[in-house]
């Protein structure tokens, strides 16, 4: 009996190494990327931390961007792009590192401006939910790091989103703040306990007043701290995947729209909307990883028009008004 008992336990710490190994080398479980509180930003990706989700490579330097480690002064004789945004920049848990637009758009732009630029960076400065206010406060705590260009890339929910608050760091399943001990752990804590209500969170979701308003006077100022340094300010918003065709968007999100439209031209902010451009192409479900998030062919697409757009704000190819 003692015996039988033994080469059950043996049996079943065996299974559980091996699920915990495969766990890990497979998935990139036991080792998910950790936040830390901002007091202005809200929140930010811990600094220099590397880790496989899935298969995808995912390197945060020592500014909590996604990439690898930058000198804080550019190149004199480089261009450097400051790419601010929420997930669909950063390119989460699905996109391996070299497929985020930011990384995309650094290998193109070095072989278009090769014989003008020793060296070319794109650095992406963004974290999941983030909305204007979180990208303002980054630049504002840790400036542009001497870029050439600044580009805000949106989606339509950020039109309203909320303001910066450190609540979820360490209590929401997608902010941990520290490693779990086992890939069990977190597989368990990820997708099968259940989530608990955070504290005073329901009261930042139903902040009052003219949410759009103040998401625009934040896109305002990061406008005009980009222009204070005499640098070029790109703003860009995708669509949420049921905005394209019919009916498109809802009621609400048309009013915001049309606000954010009649502000770039007050603010005379360079703005490209993608929906008008999706609906133009033959599949734009095709370039979407989710209802939100684009996939590595949507990543691809939006990476090049930026591209042409901050070449000829550059002075590099002819201007137009092809998008």
């Amino acid at each position: 009996m003692k015996e039988a008992l033994i080469v059950i336990l043996t049996m079943v710490m065996g299974l559980f190494v091996v699920v915990e190994i495969g766990l890990r080398s497979l998935f990139g479980f036991g080792n998910p990327l950790v936040y830390i509180g901002d007091e202005q930003i809200g929140y930010l990706l811990a600094p220099s931390q590397r880790t496989r989700r899935f298969g995808n490579r995912i390197e945060i330097n020592e500014y909590s961007m996604r990439g690898s480690p930058i000198n804080k002064i550019p190149a004199p004789s480089g261009l450097r792009v400051l790419l601010l945004g929420d997930s669909i920049a950063n390119g989460g848990w699905w996109t391996d590192q070299t497929n985020t637009i930011s990384a995309m758009m650094m290998r193109s732009l070095t072989s278009s401006t090769h014989s003008n630029y020793q060296e070319v960076e794109v650095l992406n400065a963004s974290a999941n939910s983030w909305g204007p206010r979180n990208e303002l406060a980054y630049l504002e705590k840790f400036g542009n790091f001497n870029a050439q260009a600044v580009v805000l890339l949106i989606n339509t929910d950020d039109l309203f989103a909320t303001p910066p608050t450190s609540l979820p760091v360490g209590r929401d399943r997608n902010y941990p703040d520290s490693k779990p001990p086992l890939a069990l752990v977190e597989v368990w804590q990820r997708y099968i306990a259940k989530q608990q209500p955070i504290p005073d969170m329901k009261a930042v979701q139903n902040e009052a007043g003219d949410r759009v308003g103040i998401n625009l006077e934040a896109i305002g100022k990061i406008q005009a701290l980009t222009r204070q340094s005499n640098r070029q300010f790109l703003l860009v918003m995708t669509p949420l995947l049921r905005e394209i065709g019919e009916p498109g968007p809802r009621d609400y999100e048309i009013k915001a729209r049309q606000r954010l439209n009649d502000f770039t031209k007050i603010q005379q902010i360079d703005y490209i909307d993608f929906l008008p451009i999706f609906n133009s192409t033959t599949n734009p479900q095709a370039l979407y990883h989710d209802h939100i998030h684009l996939n590595l062919q949507g990543n691809k697409f939006v990476s090049e028009v930026m591209e042409r757009s901050l070449l000829q704000r550059l002075g590099e190819i002819p201007f137009t008004h092809s998008y």
